[in-house]
């Protein structure tokens, strides 16, 4: 785990120039499988806001793990409105290789383990595990687990 002010020091590198940067790279279909994209409205502004997350498709569920629990900007968003977006990859080869846009609606769940979660859909995963890495090292003991429940295609 990272010191306070290492974590106060590296957390606005993240969110003005890596989280932007790996955006536009997702936007142009130059993502690594284990990244997606949170597409929110904003809470105050009404705006939408994408930020890159760990790509936790499985299925018509898509799992995140906020390192900063209820303090993720992107958390405190979808509590004010659960309906997101979700660009990611398909975790299997035969639903295709392009990601893909889909729509479904939010559930934080506090009483969930995270680190558990995190462990279980990084098996088979190995840039997921490696993504935990960071994800344990910002997280502040308080991460969270939210569930994506996806609307159905078609």
């Amino acid at each position: 785990m990272l010191d306070h002010d290492l974590r106060r020091r590296i957390l606005p590198v993240q969110n003005k120039l890596l989280n932007p940067l790996v955006a536009w790279l997702i936007a142009r279909g130059l993502e690594p499988p284990t990244y997606a994209v949170l597409e929110t409205v904003g809470r105050r502004t009404g705006r939408v806001r994408r930020v890159p997350v760990a790509n936790g498709l499985d299925g018509d569920t898509f799992w995140l793990i906020a390192a900063l629990g209820e303090r993720s900007a992107y958390v405190r968003n979808l509590r004010a409105d659960p309906r997101v977006r979700i660009k990611a990859r398909p975790a299997r080869l035969r639903d295709g290789l392009r990601s893909r846009w889909r729509t479904g609606t939010a559930h934080p769940l506090p009483d969930d383990d995270a680190r558990a979660r995190h462990r279980a859909l990084g098996r088979g995963r190995p840039g997921y595990r490696l993504d935990g890495v960071l994800l344990r090292a910002l997280a502040d003991g308080d991460m969270l687990t939210v569930r994506i429940d996806l609307d159905p295609e078609g």
